[in-house]
């Protein structure tokens, strides 16, 4: 059975909502885009925080190492010798060494800190940090532990 098509004099233009889908597709692209940009920034500065993390992480260990090895006065400086050689492997350019006189000294392993170094044209930059008894220099990061001979 055929059904007829009346006419009933109202015209549906479909050309009066064609260009409103068109910008939501173009705000919906931005908007996508802009999320993925924020993610990507995100991970970005998870996997710097992780490496500077571990870096840390690394200094620490070394300088309880030499704490420790510096307690029996025999091994004391071949050891510290030994850990520095193993700061420098591990850490950039890392470097482990002893502070302080008396009964109480300090172990401190310093190393170079991409994240903390001034740019190319920079003309001042970051002023040193306390470490220790020294200053450390400017574009590194330390750890020290104190701890009595």
């Amino acid at each position: 059975m055929r059904r007829h098509t009346f006419d009933t004099g109202v015209r549906v233009r479909a050309s009066a909502c064609g260009g409103s889908s068109l910008i939501e597709v173009m705000l919906a692209v931005a908007l996508v885009a802009v999320s993925a940009l924020g993610l990507i920034a995100t991970q970005v500065w998870a996997a710097r925080e992780a490496r500077a993390m571990s870096l840390r992480e690394s200094a620490a260990w070394i300088a309880d190492s030499i704490a420790e090895a510096t307690r029996t006065p025999s091994a004391g400086d071949a050891a510290v010798n030994q850990w520095n050689a193993w700061a420098s492997v591990l850490l950039p350019h890392g470097d482990a060494s002893i502070g302080g006189s008396g009964a109480v000294a300090a172990a401190r392993v310093t190393w170079a800190s991409v994240r903390d170094r001034p740019a190319a044209g920079d003309g001042i930059g970051p002023p040193a940090e306390p470490c220790g008894d020294v200053d450390a220099p400017a574009g590194s990061s330390c750890v020290a532990l104190a701890f009595a001979k």
